[in-house]
């Protein structure tokens, strides 16, 4: 059975909700849990508009700042629920190598992540992290799906 999960967070909806799934599950197996974000790199030129106006230090904090941000509520979910928590994060423009890689580091048996259900065009041109995750990874992968029901919770891909 998996020991220990690695819980991958963009802050979002659907990461959150993934996240409390992942965290009900780890309590069940008596596993514990490892919560991630990754960083993009700062860029001059660059398609994420937050990056346009910052210097280097500045988008380092605020970035650092949203990291301690969304792995908070993977912290207290796991305080919560009694579950063993260590969290991380690293700087990378690639997420799902560092996501592998931080799995491999940490001894991590499982990754559990949501899916945001990009599809046509949009997933084509954004691609997706998670499907790069599920291509790439040695390791088992967990996917909660978006469903869009009246809570709007993921549900995890079988």
């Amino acid at each position: 059975m998996f020991t220990h999960l690695l819980l991958p967070t963009d802050g979002s909806p659907a990461s959150e909700a993934a996240i409390q799934q992942s965290i009900e599950l780890a309590k069940a197996i008596h596993a514990k849990v490892t919560g991630l974000h990754v960083i993009p790199e700062f860029h001059v030129f660059t398609y994420q508009t937050e990056m346009l106006e910052d210097t280097r230090e500045q988008f380092t904090k605020d970035s650092q700042s949203h990291a301690v941000k969304f792995l908070a509520v993977i912290q207290k979910a796991a305080e919560e629920a009694g579950v063993a928590c260590e969290t991380a994060y690293v700087e990378s423009d690639h997420p799902h190598e560092a996501i592998i890689k931080v799995a491999e580091e940490r001894g991590c048996d499982l990754i559990a992540m949501a899916s945001h259900g990009r599809k046509g065009i949009s997933g084509l041109l954004l691609g997706s992290e998670t499907q790069k995750v599920l291509t790439h990874s040695k390791k088992p992968v967990l996917v909660f799906r978006q469903r869009w029901g009246q809570d709007k919770t993921p549900a995890p891909a079988l």
